[in-house]
Parts: structure tokens; C-alpha cells; sequence
């Protein structure tokens, strides 16, 4: 596969990414409605996910009933997911400069087991929860993997990392 194609996937892949996170960003908006509809149609759903989701849903109708600034929070949620999303536009751009945004999402992918593992048991949160956010890091991290292979095999150098590598000889050669 030539550069130019190589370059056309890796944009498509980072393309993706980002808006699968936005979209995930922006579900945490209406989280009332969205657990209501899932509600509406239980036959859709396991019945320990049903009454999690019970839970879940009287929690946030009633918090955001009593104390809805705590809901705030969830708006913050969204922003930091639109936020990460906006990153990708230097991969999308410069994907060689760039690199460091797709190891830094891959970071943040292992970072949300460890996340879902200890703080999942503290709130309260049953363990097949917990492997669904799991899921989110697992899942995640394999398109950004894919897409740093992709780039590291360009052949195509920006000239400032060439300029970078030269240095570098020049300085382990004296």
C-alpha cells in the first residue's frame, strides 16, 4: 500500500475515533431521557441490567429534581469527550507530528481499567459495569494501535523529526 492510501486510512481511522468519542461525549447531555427510554423498552434488556438501570435512573431523575447542579457534572463529562475529540484534528492533519495524540489516547485507554477496577467497587458499582467501561479502554485502543502502526510505517518524514534525527546521530557519533 502506497503512502497516499496509507494516509487516507489512517484519516478515516482517526476520523472514527473521533466521532465515536464525541458521540459518546455528547450522550452523557440527556442522561434522564436516555435512561428512560431504555426503561421503556425492557425487553430489550437483561433483568440485573434492568434493575441496575432502575437504580441508576431514579438516582439521577431524583438528583436532578432535588439538587440538579450536581448534573453539571455530566455537562463537564460531554465537554472533556468533545474536548479529546478536538485533539485528533493535529493526527488528522500531521499524523507523523502528531503521534504523541494517539499514544496519549492509547495511554488514557489502558488508564480506564485501572479507573473502572478500583473506583467501580467504591461507588457501588456491579462488576459487569465494570467491565463494560472496561470494554471502552480494550475496544479503544485497538483502532489508535492500528493507526500508530499505520503511521510509523510512512515513509514520508516531517522535515523537523528529520532534522531531530540527524541531531541525535551527530551527537551518539562524537
Amino acid at each position: 500500500m502506497n503512502d497516499k492510501r496509507k494516509l487516507i486510512k489512517i484519516r478515516r481511522l482517526i476520523l472514527v475515533f473521533s466521532i465515536t468519542l464525541a458521540i459518546s461525549g455528547i450522550t452523557a447531555f440527556p442522561v434522564e431521557m436516555e435512561l428512560h427510554w431504555l426503561l421503556s423498552h425492557k425487553n430489550l434488556l437483561d433483568s440485573n441490567l434492568e434493575l441496575w438501570l432502575l437504580k441508576v435512573y431514579h438516582a439521577v431523575k431524583d438528583t436532578n429534581n432535588t439538587y440538579g447542579f450536581l448534573l453539571y457534572g455530566y455537562d463537564w463529562l460531554a465537554f472533556a469527550h468533545l474536548m479529546i475529540a478536538l485533539m485528533f484534528i493535529g493526527p488528522y492533519k500531521d499524523p507523523q507530528k502528531n503521534t504523541w495524540v494517539i499514544e496519549w489516547a492509547m495511554l488514557a485507554c489502558i488508564c480506564v481499567i485501572p479507573l473502572a477496577l478500583i473506583a467501580g467497587p467504591v461507588r457501588g458499582i456491579p462488576l459487569y459495569w465494570r467491565l463494560i467501561d472496561c470494554s471502552f479502554g480494550v475496544i479503544g485502543i485497538i483502532p489508535l494501535w492500528v493507526c500508530k502502526k499505520w503511521i510509523k510505517s510512512l515513509d514520508v518524514e516531517v522535515p523537523e523529526r528529520r532534522k531531530q534525527v540527524l541531531m541525535n546521530e551527530e551527537m551518539s557519533n562524537a
